[in-house]
């Protein structure tokens, strides 16, 4: 805008400077948001001890979207101890059934109200919980995933409805399921990630407060934006699909996914 402003506008007066002047001040408050998230800010380092590996392949397939075997190469690829479904139902349970193979230990919820969730699992996940937080149809799955015998890593993972026409008229219940999360993670002693489709950008006032609340740490920031979401538009994405954990545990390698069809790329993370 700044740059068509200025190339268009022949006399200047004083609603020109005045217009100038707050598209500057726009610019430069929107990269104060965003720096954090550039490769050029330090990256938040752990000293904690780690406890153990784990690493997980997160995506939102898109429950119309028949590619099950893009998804399935993506798996193959990564090779995740993990691998979480959003937007998951019957058909893509069936689709994706071969991972079963390697991914023994599941927790299946296919729903056809685009908030299905399947969760795929190399070792056993203890302490499995399926909460409908806010809504009756629009779970979350909660588990605990061993490094070792001793060693649990808890796993919380989401998938808010956002606001829109056809969803919800505000975010009232997106922010709220972020915050009961946040209070449940309080009450905990052990490292914990959070995961999924969140529906927000990782600058909003509500992402920034969960993060204040839980303590949570953001492995995009000194990173890079890792944008999901439109898979479709390279010219108009954001990272609406996000992975927090907590500050035992530090991210070794994150790698967003090839485009399998879904309207979000997947997001691999290595977690030590």
């Amino acid at each position: 805008m700044l740059g068509l402003f200025l190339y268009f506008e022949e006399s200047y007066t004083i609603l020109s400077w005045a217009l100038v002047t707050t598209l500057v001040a726009s610019i430069v408050y929107q990269l104060f948001k965003v720096f954090p998230y550039s490769s050029l800010f330090p990256r938040t380092r752990s000293h904690a001890k780690t406890d153990g590996h784990v690493s997980i392949l997160a995506g939102n397939v898109l429950q119309t979207n028949t590619s099950y075997p893009a998804f399935l190469d993506e798996t193959k690829r990564f090779d995740p101890d993990l691998v979480l479904t959003m937007e998951s139902n019957k058909d893509w349970e069936n689709g994706i059934s071969e991972i079963e193979e390697k991914y023994p230990f599941t927790i299946k919820v296919p729903l056809e109200n685009f908030y299905g969730m399947h969760l795929y699992s190399k070792k056993e996940v203890k302490n499995i919980e399926v909460k409908y937080q806010i809504e009756d149809d629009k779970p979350s799955i909660f588990f605990d995933f061993y490094t070792d015998e001793n060693s649990p890593i808890h796993f919380c993972c989401l998938h808010p409805v956002p606001p829109s026409p056809t969803e919800n008229e505000t975010s009232k219940e997106r922010d709220a399921e972020l915050m009961l999360t946040g209070k449940r993670i309080r009450k905990m002693d052990k490292p914990t990630v959070v995961c999924g489709d969140m529906n927000d950008v990782v600058w909003s006032r509500t992402t920034r407060l969960f993060k204040k609340i839980t303590g949570m740490i953001d492995p995009r920031v000194g990173r890079g934006f890792f944008s999901t979401f439109h898979a479709g538009y390279f010219f108009l994405r954001f990272p609406l699909d996000h992975l927090f954990h907590t500050r035992d545990l530090y991210v070794g390698k994150m790698v967003r996914s090839k485009n399998f069809g879904s309207d979000h790329f997947a997001m691999y993370t290595h977690y030590r």
